[in-house]
């Protein structure tokens, strides 16, 4: 799978969580920051990932550099997925479905902040394991990952569009 050329696209940052962890030493603990961010173009092109550092600019910085490395482009059936899936990470699983125009994005606050990014308007979704929001989100991208657009479907069938459609 080729990387996406992020250079040339206008992306939205999302801070979805921070967190101040704390690593104990021989001298007592120590403190640092924990920052998952999504980036998204809006129109089919998302990414997640996990910054830590000792201040919070930096974890910021470093996540948002971690989000662009992993983008993947999503396909859209107009404001929605093209069929049901779930996405697994760790302990997290996200049910994501399709929905009609108007239904708007019905999602969690970390699950939400993915699909926005990715220009998706309209989708149901459902939390089923964990509530962490760094594997929420890593869940979401890997749902987001498995779809297939009814063009590719057909192509690896070797079937004509209208044959999948129905």
């Amino acid at each position: 799978m080729s990387r996406i050329d992020v250079s040339k696209m206008d992306l939205k940052e999302k801070m979805v969580d921070l967190r101040r962890v704390a690593k104990t030493v021989k001298g007592g603990r120590r403190m640092s920051f924990s920052a998952v961010m999504v980036v998204g173009s809006g129109e089919g092109h998302v990414g997640a990932g996990l910054g830590k550092a000792a201040e919070i600019p930096e974890a910021v910085r470093k996540g948002t550099e971690d989000a662009k490395k992993s983008m993947v482009t999503v396909p859209l059936n107009g404001t929605t997925i093209p069929h049901e899936v779930i996405g697994e990470f760790g302990a997290g699983r996200v049910l994501l479905k399709p929905a009609s125009e108007g239904t708007g994005v019905i999602a969690g606050g970390a699950v939400r902040a993915v699909l926005e990014a990715a220009g998706i308007r309209n989708i149901l979704t459902k939390s089923l394991g964990s509530n962490n929001a760094a594997n929420q989100v890593l869940a979401t991208l890997e749902g987001l990952k498995k779809l297939k657009s009814a063009e590719e479907v057909a192509k690896l069938r070797g079937k004509p569009v209208e044959q999948i459609l129905g």
